[in-house]
């Protein structure tokens, strides 16, 4: 774990992987451990259950403290981009080809 932080409807984890580590495997626990932590401790009035699904990009070694800065000042940046504006833009900044029935169940 490099850094991470949310909002009310996302959050951004940078982590160093390496290449035999299933980023799958590894959202899926994530998400696992998060909700029973969540419910446990009854953090929210109704069940907490993560969204289906999960975005993931990767950076060079180089670009590690900028998006470690990106991601402590999240907070600043949702107030001028939401984030279906912000991940709209990582895909296109990353050429990701994408069919809208795939994406996230936007909360605006």
């Amino acid at each position: 774990m490099i850094c991470i932080n949310g909002v009310a409807d996302h959050i951004h984890i940078l982590i160093g992987m390496k290449p035999s580590c299933s980023l799958s495997g590894l959202v899926r626990e994530i998400k696992k451990s998060s909700n029973e932590f969540i419910n446990e401790n009854k953090f929210t009035k109704l069940r907490f259950k993560w969204q289906e699904g999960f975005g993931a990009f990767s950076y060079g070694h180089s670009q590690l403290n900028h998006v470690a800065d990106y991601i402590i000042n999240q907070k600043e940046h949702h107030k001028k981009k939401t984030f279906k504006e912000e991940y709209m833009e990582f895909l296109e900044k990353f050429n990701i080809e994408y069919n809208d029935q795939y994406l996230f169940e936007w909360v605006e």
